[in-house]
């Protein structure tokens, strides 16, 4: 069924599909609030490239975006990023149980003997 909250999700995830994206939200974690042009430092594209993917994250609801002055401020919205790991978490538990099933497996087997 697809509906407000599968358009959600699917904003944040292809929101995180993008490098840059994920960089943006990374130096937002690490350093806190920040301008747009203290955020353009750390990339090698033109400011208009960056606040196209800045737009991206706020329309997924992951950044939010305040005005001081002539400033806009950024800072991260982490609360999709929860429903993210929500919803990865029955992938972390499958994966799991197929690495301790694999340890089983291999504390069964005989040591190879060396010669």
């Amino acid at each position: 069924m697809n509906g407000p909250d599968t358009a959600a999700e699917d904003r944040v995830f292809a929101a995180l599909a993008n490098a840059t994206r994920r960089e943006v939200l990374r130096l937002l974690r690490e350093r806190g609030p920040q301008p747009v042009q203290e955020l353009a430092d750390h990339f090698d594209m033109r400011r208009p490239s960056l606040s196209e993917h800045l737009k991206v994250l706020r329309e997924a609801g992951l950044v939010s975006e305040r005005r001081s002055g002539r400033l806009r401020i950024y800072r991260l919205e982490a609360a999709p990023l929860a429903e993210v790991q929500d919803w990865l978490h029955p992938y972390e538990r499958f994966w799991r149980e197929q690495l301790r099933g694999l340890g089983e497996l291999l504390d069964r087997m005989p040591d190879d003997e060396q010669p």
